[in-house]
């Protein structure tokens, strides 16, 4: 069973709710978050990402930084841009991007069930990551960012959708990137207890995206645990922020690679050896290759674009080694270009679909790399069946679109 449990959200007004809502703290460096917060001091970025409120040389890791959230998120509930609500609750919450709308079931879900395999995971997480997250969640006493769920589904929720038709929005709002952000309030004792019944028949939750979150504040709760060893398992800790989301409604962008040099070969060595596994074709049309069935790959070198179809000898029949992620590593980047730990490796750089294949050719006209590789995109299917075989996905196989965005709920710890 999937435990969703309603919580006191901490959030901001409604008049401020735009101007508070902010892109996840992971997608940009510090100098990004500075130009998107400048002349805004309610952006949500002052929070999570509080080294744009220190010197320039702070170190974004430092225990400053973690102080000075804290303190940016006591000041802007004093200030009363952020205010909680009387009563647990549940809270809807709908993206919609380019005619596209998902719409997910913010709550809390369990520690347990993701110690227990309730919830599933599909990726390693970097301790340096967990590390950073635990300290920024413990110092504020709050979940502030949510983790993005999912659960099977041919169709979504009727008792979600259900709400969305009837009720008046919180919270309705377009951001600079053309995502209208949506979201309703359930507050009655009736229809909480519905939503809770309905997904105590759901048998499983997946980590779509968030999986250092997801960890990080695992293991605060942990730590909270073993400081209240007479812990009743209903304090607040033993939950964590989270938005479910029906499998159906998910889109997952291709997450394309660049790669900085040919390992030492020549061009023609090079091509000769990707002959050996794939079928070469120079790509005839106009504008940019973007593959349109799995095994498939666009590679763009020296002003040119080629179709690589992967010869079905060398298709695995194992579902994380039959990726398309994995196919390309372990016939292309590590064989032929030397590529290590990806996640590690600094000549290779990644790429998400979002911001098109145009930007694939911009890194190889100016030279920073010498090819880049446009992908088919992951599918769910394939994340859940990695995930409910106990696999794990190789580093940047998928790309969520539209991306949750910060500050809108927070989950206080206490």
């Amino acid at each position: 069973m999937a435990l969703v449990r309603p919580f006191r959200a901490v959030r901001p007004t409604k008049d401020k709710a735009a101007l508070v809502a902010a892109l996840p703290y992971d997608v940009m460096n510090s100098d990004e978050a500075r130009v998107l917060a400048a002349d805004n001091p309610y952006s949500f970025l002052h929070i999570d990402k509080a080294e744009i409120d220190l010197d320039k040389n702070t170190d974004p890791y430092s225990s400053a930084v973690y102080e000075k959230a804290a303190e940016n998120l006591e000041k802007m509930c004093k200030n009363g841009i952020l205010i909680q609500d009387e009563k647990p609750c549940f809270y809807i919450y709908r993206l919609t991007m380019n005619n596209h709308s998902q719409t997910g079931l913010v709550c809390c879900t369990s520690v347990d069930e993701y110690i227990n395999g309730t919830i599933k995971k599909h990726e390693l997480t970097r301790t340096e990551k967990e590390i950073d997250r635990i300290k920024h969640v413990s110092a504020c006493n709050a979940n502030t960012g949510p983790i993005f769920l999912a659960y099977r589904a041919e169709k979504a929720a009727e008792i979600i959708e259900n709400i969305t038709a009837k009720a008046e929005p919180v919270y309705n709002f377009a951001c600079d990137d053309g995502v209208t952000h949506t979201v309703w309030l359930v507050d009655d004792n009736k229809t909480i207890n519905e939503i809770a019944d309905y997904f105590s028949s759901v048998p499983s939750l997946y980590i779509a995206d968030g999986h250092h979150r997801n960890a990080s504040a695992v293991k605060v709760a942990l730590e909270k645990r073993a400081q209240n060893p007479s812990y009743t398992g209903n304090e607040e800790f033993n939950y964590y922020l989270s938005v479910i989301f029906p499998s159906c409604q998910l889109r997952i962008m291709d997450y394309n690679r660049v790669v900085k040099d040919l390992n030492g070969l020549s061009q023609k060595e090079f091509m000769a050896r990707l002959e050996e596994k794939f079928q070469v074709t120079p790509f005839e049309g106009k504008g940019s290759f973007k593959p349109s069935k799995p095994h498939q790959f666009g590679m763009y070198t020296d002003g040119k674009w080629y179709i690589l179809d992967t010869k079905d000898k060398f298709i695995p029949t194992n579902a994380v080694d039959a990726l398309d992620v994995s196919v390309l590593y372990n016939n292309v980047l590590a064989p032929l270009l030397g590529i290590g730990d990806a996640r590690t490796d600094k000549r290779i750089d990644f790429i998400g679909g979002i911001r098109g294949l145009s930007a694939l050719e911009k890194e190889v006209d100016s030279q920073k790399a010498a090819l880049a590789f446009s992908m088919y995109p992951t599918s769910m299917e394939e994340l859940m069946k990695i995930a409910d075989s106990g696999g794990l996905m190789p580093p940047k196989s998928t790309w969520f679109e539209p991306k949750l965005r910060s500050g809108l709920f927070i989950h206080s710890l206490d």
